[in-house]
């Protein structure tokens, strides 16, 4: 088996034009983490790395899965700090108008609308950039407010080029992000594709050298202290591993194939055959969003009666105490691995998983279009017949993928906040990670596979085929 991965790997230095574009990958994917090293001026991002390393035992929440998506950048206060994010809310906020509004819906499917759609991403990208750059540049001023006690001063500036900070950082982080958005685009285009995506999951990878050092301290933390876990915990872990990753590949790969059969058409004098195809409908349609947008909108609640609890404590008015105390304790029930927390957190994972399917898949427009082509299901009439079936179907796999999702995204927590293993090590064993990690490395294989199979060489499997394709 690893001959033959060897042997493919060479393969790929056969072909010309595959091999300039994996080096091209490459180069602008070093170029990447070179924007998440070189810090901002002004900043002391060492104070910020020693912290966060100090900090590494506790949970990662959700600066900790945002620092994972920037590489560490978000760490060290670098120039990449923003990370790729920015153009994917830009785009996924287009994406769900343009299921919405019907303008947008339109200029979609009109010639030469898509471009206008990217194009309008590319702006929201930059308004991002500039609200969020603005937002972290004024949170590194009160570090202690976002990161917690224990944390000194990151601003070098003085109090009266404090606004000449603000305006360099903002313009230094939008840059940044525009940058990585640029060298995602050229990968797609030039590279061997899926660049935004590969964009995170080299700042993803980036960080499991940490993780590994993590995991060795986990059983051999040297300086005569006694390891907390022995091997029967290892061999665990390994099986925990080697199962997340089989049922992310499964359930990524998984899909219903729905039969489909098109009738004979006449074009003047030529009859063109009748034929039969499948429909694929994805388990997970939604892919990582619904984890996403379920970390994203519980990230503010903890944080927001946390502060309001905190500032009314010393008061002196009862009603105002009770107050304070109900708010400390909501924000207790909605730290991460609380009860509460994963209880929302699920629920709310399954309601984005649906809500993703109800704006993206439109079961009215592809029923229409098979009929439009002569295309019906055997057994179901065509138009309204078939919409709803194609929606019972997608509603029931959906509930699928939706449990799939929640499961992988509560072992992370499960393993950093119920069985103490640090949360650079178990943030590899499920949620957005893995699920990056693993779909864009299968989505990379097909890509370099195709190239192959047209020069007649075999893929990475045996006889050039990924399992589970046709």
């Amino acid at each position: 088996m690893l001959g033959s991965i060897a042997n493919t790997f060479t393969n790929c230095f056969k072909i010309p034009e595959l091999k300039s574009r994996i080096l091209f990958t490459v180069a602008l994917l070093a170029i990447c983490r070179l924007i998440a090293f070189i810090r901002i001026p002004g900043l002391d991002g060492v104070e910020l790395s020693n912290f966060f390393a100090q900090q590494a035992q506790s949970g990662g929440g959700a600066l900790g899965l945002y620092g994972l998506f920037t590489g560490g950048a978000l760490f060290r206060c670098a120039v990449g700090s923003l990370g790729i994010m920015p153009y994917i809310s830009a785009t996924i906020i287009i994406q769900l108008l343009t299921a919405v509004v019907p303008r947008l819906s339109k200029l979609a499917r009109e010639e030469g609308g898509r471009a206008k759609i990217i194009q309008y991403g590319r702006y929201l990208t930059v308004l991002l950039c500039l609200g969020q750059g603005a937002a972290m540049a004024i949170g590194w001023e009160n570090p202690e407010k976002i990161f917690g006690e224990g944390i000194g001063r990151l601003v070098l500036y003085s109090d009266s080029f404090i606004w000449w900070y603000r305006i360099q950082t903002v313009l230094i982080l939008t840059t940044g992000t525009m940058l990585l958005m640029w060298l995602g685009e050229q990968i797609t285009e030039r590279g061997i594709g899926n660049g935004v995506s590969m964009v995170i999951t080299i700042g993803i990878v980036a960080e499991m050298p940490a993780a590994v050092v993590a995991l060795k301290d986990m059983f051999f933390p040297g300086g005569g202290l006694e390891a907390k876990f022995n091997l029967g915990h290892a061999a665990a872990l390994i099986l925990l591993l080697l199962g997340v990753v089989a049922g992310v590949i499964s359930v990524i790969q998984a899909q219903r194939k729905i039969p489909v059969q098109y009738a004979q058409r006449a074009v003047g004098r030529k009859m063109y055959g009748g034929g039969t195809s499948f429909m694929p409908l994805r388990v997970n349609y939604a892919g990582v969003m619904p984890i996403i947008f379920a970390q994203a909108i519980l990230m503010f609640p903890q944080k927001f009666f946390l502060l309001v609890g905190q500032g009314l404590t010393d008061s002196a008015s009862p009603g105002v105490k009770f107050i304070s105390k109900s708010c400390l304790a909501v924000a207790a029930a909605l730290n991460e691995g609380a009860f509460a927390y994963l209880l929302l957190y699920a629920l709310m994972i399954l309601f984005f998983s649906y809500f993703w399917v109800a704006t993206q898949f439109n079961e009215l427009q592809i029923a229409d279009d098979l009929k439009k082509n002569g295309g019906y299901i055997p057994g179901v009439r065509p138009g309204v017949a078939t919409s709803d079936y194609l929606h019972n179907a997608m509603s029931r796999i959906t509930l699928a993928g939706a449990i799939f999702l929640t499961v992988i995204a509560v072992i992370p927590i499960i393993l950093s906040n119920e069985m103490g293993i640090p949360y650079q090590v178990s943030t590899f064993f499920g949620g957005t990670s893995i699920l990056i990690m693993v779909g864009v490395m299968l989505d990379t294989m097909r890509q370099v596979e195709s190239h192959l199979l047209m020069r007649h060489y075999d893929g990475f499997l045996k006889k050039g085929r990924l399992r589970g394709r046709i």
